[in-house]
């Protein structure tokens, strides 16, 4: 089965940085998408941010210029590099991995589990 692991949230301040990790674990051959998401209490769930296995990337207006997605496709890892943090970025942040190559599925999808960011005034 895949999993997804997450880590870096936080409580950082106005202006800070964090770096969030997501790790996909088990027999993976390839992901062809990987991508950020994020809810914030009364909100619908947002694309903030998505890399393909060729490194193609996409930005949510938000973060763009603020936020930098990237991955190690030989770890099956995903990173989301946040600068300039505002409070408006607070929110649980879902990791996504679309079109998994299993030994038994060919495009699986599936999601973490969520990390807070919070952002302080």
């Amino acid at each position: 089965q895949v999993q997804l692991v997450e880590s870096g949230g936080g409580l950082v301040q106005a202006g800070g940085s964090l770096r969030l990790s997501c790790a996909a674990s088990g027999t993976i051959f390839n992901i062809n998408a990987m991508a950020w998401y994020r809810q914030a209490p009364g909100k619908q769930r947002e694309l903030v941010a998505t890399v393909t296995d060729g490194g193609t990337t996409n930005y949510a207006d938000s973060v763009k210029g603020r936020f930098t997605i990237s991955r190690d496709n030989a770890k099956n890892t995903v990173y989301l590099q946040m600068n300039s943090l505002k409070p408006e970025d607070t929110a649980v942040y879902y990791c996504h991995a679309d079109g998994v190559r299993t030994k038994l599925i060919s495009r699986g999808a599936y999601w973490g589990q969520g990390t807070q960011v919070t952002v302080s005034s």
